[in-house]
């Protein structure tokens, strides 16, 4: 299988060349990446564990999805291929906000993303392919925060920054 590239970019999300994924993991570039978030009613937020064969952060909650855009792929499109690959639904989502965040791993990998942060609604139960997803819940955001204040390992080194930055996004904004 070809590896997948993802796009290099500058500091105002910029292109600026393609590398392949793991390369782009290994020596810490700048690149650009996406995170959804799908809420229900309740504004819970579903949350996946990663599948325990993941090369990294295995059997760890985080966000419903995210990946890398392709080229040629707007950050819309990219959020939705993912979410069917991964979750097994296709839902409206918007664009909130993007970042930029650098975090390193244990295995050596560094992700430094400018991370695009999306947000979707749905009601239903997903279809989760369990090459990439091990479970799911609903988790309401309140005690997202709390839980990860207590039991911070269990959850993945990126949700941790991303999700600060999505719950201010929230209060400042009345989602």
């Amino acid at each position: 299988m070809k590896e997948e590239k993802v796009i290099l970019v500058d500091t105002n999300d910029e292109p600026v060349g393609l590398m392949n994924k793991m390369a782009a993991h290994e020596q810490g570039i700048l690149h650009r990446a996406f995170s959804v978030f799908i809420l229900n009613a309740k504004n819970e937020v579903m949350l996946q564990q990663r599948a325990a064969q993941k090369y990294h952060s295995p059997l760890l909650w985080t966000n419903t999805c995210c990946s890398h855009q392709r080229a040629g792929e707007s950050n819309i499109q990219a959020g939705k291929r993912r979410l069917e690959e991964e979750m097994g639904f296709v839902t409206d989502i918007k664009e909130l906000f993007h970042f930029i965040y650098k975090a390193p791993f244990d295995n050596g990998l560094t992700e430094h993303e400018l991370d695009h942060v999306m947000i979707g609604r749905y009601e239903g139960e997903p279809n989760i392919n369990k090459e990439e997803v091990e479970a799911w819940k609903w988790m309401n955001i309140e005690a997202i925060k709390e839980d990860m204040n207590v039991n911070p390992k269990l959850y993945t080194v990126w949700f941790k920054i991303i999700f600060d930055e999505f719950y201010h996004y929230l209060e400042r904004h009345k989602i």
